[in-house]
């Protein structure tokens, strides 16, 4: 998937950490000729979390900075298995696509079946009235780089709601 990024000219945006998943990715994409840019919090870069070698690394003051600057800079989300943190991003990304505040498409690279229970849970909202189908259907879920940037590139925002 790395390479197909940095084959497809694909820049990654991510939270600006040296550890983790996220710094193999970071390296995998700087590795194979690609773009990283890096937005970190002052207060994690105090805390020597920062992984300053991308091309473009920012320091902002809060996580709503960081969030908004990461939405702002990206074409898209994906979501690679991670924590509470992961989690709450793409959240805010799913739920700003229902009030027309992201109109960008929002996918999860499944590995192993690690999103199975989140799709899961999202399907039985929508089954239960929660969340209607066209929101549904701004997230998708899949292991196939190809399939996920096809996703990514026919990608219609809905029309938010009206109320």
């Amino acid at each position: 998937m790395i390479k197909k990024m940095a084959d497809h000219q694909i820049e990654l945006v991510y939270g600006g950490g040296k550890y983790g998943l996220m710094r193999a990715v970071a390296d995998g994409v700087l590795e194979n000729g690609g773009i990283v840019h890096g937005i970190i919090t002052e207060e994690l870069k105090d805390r020597g979390a920062a992984y300053d070698k991308v091309q473009d690394f920012r320091v902002v003051p809060s996580m709503d900075k960081r969030k908004d600057t990461m939405m702002n800079l990206a074409d898209g989300m994906v979501a690679l298995p991670g924590s509470i943190g992961t989690l709450e991003e793409i959240s805010q990304a799913i739920s700003w696509t229902a009030i027309g505040d992201n109109a960008k498409p929002v996918a999860f690279y499944n590995y192993a079946g690690f999103y199975d229970y989140l799709d899961k849970l999202l399907k039985r909202m929508n089954q239960d009235d929660f969340l209607e189908n066209i929101y549904l259907d701004t997230v998708y879920f899949g292991t196939d780089f190809d399939k996920i940037l096809q996703f990514m590139e026919d990608y219609q925002a809905p029309a938010y709601r009206e109320y």
